[in-house]
Order: structure tokens, then C-alpha cells, then sequence
């Protein structure tokens, strides 16, 4: 339980960097560069992956995907948390996971029992009421926590095919994927520069490394937990996703603030449900 504990306050405190940057006047491209500078080295030096595997028969066309959409949906992150708070934001990204169930639902043929698609209804109803934001605030920063939702959803099926191409170990895998979302982070950075005149600054350096080092941690520990917990995955499952939503919102709630209506109070619970109801149909 310590492994999935840590896993949980590693994704949590990603969120609250983010939210505090904002007070510093960052850039968040150049945050999330540097993140994966930090993420690179330290999966090289945890697990020591040989880059010799590495062969034009790697499954490429899925690295390229995940190297873009990384980066891309980070930056939507950034965004949802100044926009939405950590709160809305962290639940979005755990209902994420609806994404690769509906995935295997009509791409992949799975039979879905009652309890699953109990537990994808009320997902729906949730995410409909945790982003029910107040007349006053019309708009369509909406979108953010919606995009993060489904950007998290798509990398989530894409590492899952990853994990699934047995021929390299999967750190060696993850090492790619952080070269090739750094890279697209350094476009990112130059358009930047180019267009809109940024400038480096080296507190983006202190900030991406703290985002690297939790990013980095929260992969490294839920690995741990699901080695711990190998025969019942279903427990780090829920247990990941209910904790940082629980966290999530607590943080939000005492910490910074963060404003939510009943509506918004009774989505969260709805998420809860509905993550229940998904894990409790893996164990039928």
C-alpha cells in the first residue's frame, strides 16, 4: 500500500506545481520540457535500459503518437488547472479511463457486463456535473478539463498496446517515448521564441525538474504497486484513481481555495461510484 500511497501523492503534487507556477509568471512549455529531461534521466538511471534494442521493428508508429499527444495534453493540463482548479482537473483525468474501456467496448470487440456499463453511465452523469460551472462563468473553459479527459484516455490505450509488445522491455519503451515528446516539446518551445517572443528563463528549469521528478515517481511507484499487488491489479486500480480524486479535491478544497457547488460536490461522488462499478465488473 505504500507504492500506490506514493503513486497517488506523486500525480497529486504535479497538480499543485502547476498551480503555483502561476504565481511565478512561468512558461509552461518550457516547464514541460525540461520535465522530460528529468523523466529521461531518471529512467535511464532507475532502469538502465539498453537503447540497442531499439530497432526499426520497435513499434514506432505508437511511440510517435504518445511522443506528441505527452506534451500536447500537458500543456491542456497546465491549462485546466489555472482555469478549473486541481479539483475538476484531476477527476477529469481520472475518468480518463473510460476512454480505453469504451475503446475495448467498440474497437476491440469486449463483452461489457451490466456492472460496467452501470459504472460507464454514471461516469458520464459525474463528468457532466463536475464541469457544471456557474452562469457567471460562461465560456468554454470547459474544454480544457474535457480534452485532458480524452488525451489521457487515448495515451492510456496507446501504452497499453505498448505493454503489449513483449520484444522490448517496457522502460526502454518509456525512455523512447520521453526523447520523442522532449523533442516535440523543443518545437513547441522555438515556435515560441519565434512567434511570440519568449525567453528562457531558469526557474522553468527548477519547476520542470520538481514536474519530472513526481511524473517520474508516480510512474516508478504505481509500477511497484502493481508488481505488490500482481494478483488483484483491480486494487491499485481503484485505488489510484479514487485516491487522487479524494486528494485532488481536498487539496483544491483547503489549499487553494478552490470553489465548488453541490452540483460539483455530487459529481465527485458519482466518479467514486462509477470507478467502483468498473473495477467490482474486472472481477466478474
Amino acid at each position: 500500500m505504500l507504492f500506490l500511497a506514493l503513486s497517488i501523492i506523486c500525480s497529486v503534487v504535479v497538480g499543485i506545481i502547476f498551480k503555483i507556477t502561476r504565481k511565478y509568471n512561468t512558461n509552461p512549455a518550457q516547464i514541460v520540457a525540461f520535465n522530460y529531461v528529468f523523466a529521461m534521466l531518471l529512467c535511464y538511471f532507475t532502469f538502465s535500459p539498453d537503447l540497442t534494442e531499439v530497432t526499426v521493428n520497435a513499434p514506432w508508429t505508437i511511440y510517435v503518437a504518445i511522443g506528441i499527444l505527452l506534451p500536447v495534453v500537458f500543456l491542456f493540463l497546465v491549462a485546466s488547472i489555472k482555469h478549473m482548479g486541481i479539483v475538476k482537473t484531476d477527476a477529469a483525468q481520472r475518468l480518463s479511463l473510460f476512454i480505453p474501456i469504451l475503446a475495448a467496448w467498440f474497437i476491440f470487440n469486449e463483452e461489457f457486463n451490466r456492472y460496467k456499463v452501470i459504472g460507464l453511465l454514471t461516469g458520464f452523469v459525474a463528468l457532466l456535473l463536475i464541469l457544471k460551472k456557474p452562469a457567471a462563468n460562461t465560456g468554454n473553459k470547459w474544454m480544457y478539463p474535457a480534452i485532458v479527459l480524452f488525451g489521457f484516455g487515448v495515451i492510456d490505450i496507446l501504452f497499453k498496446q505498448i505493454a503489449l509488445f513483449t520484444t522490448l522491455p517496457y522502460p526502454t519503451s518509456l525512455l523512447v517515448v520521453f526523447a520523442i515528446a522532449l523533442f516535440v516539446a523543443l518545437l513547441i518551445i522555438a515556435y515560441e521564441f519565434i512567434n511570440k517572443k519568449a525567453r528562457f528563463e531558469s526557474k522553468n528549469i527548477l519547476f520542470g525538474g520538481l514536474v519530472g521528478l513526481f511524473n517520474f515517481g508516480n510512474i516508478l511507484f504505481y509500477l511497484k504497486a502493481h508488481k505488490a499487488f500482481a494478483e488483484n491489479p483491480s486494487t491499485v486500480f481503484a485505488g489510484m484513481n479514487m485516491g487522487v480524486i479524494i486528494l485532488g479535491s481536498v487539496v483544491g478544497l483547503l489549499f487553494f481555495k478552490e470553489k465548488l457547488s453541490k452540483i460539483n460536490f455530487i459529481g465527485l461522488f458519482l466518479a467514486l461510484i462509477a470507478i467502483v462499478f468498473i473495477v467490482f465488473s474486472q472481477l466478474q
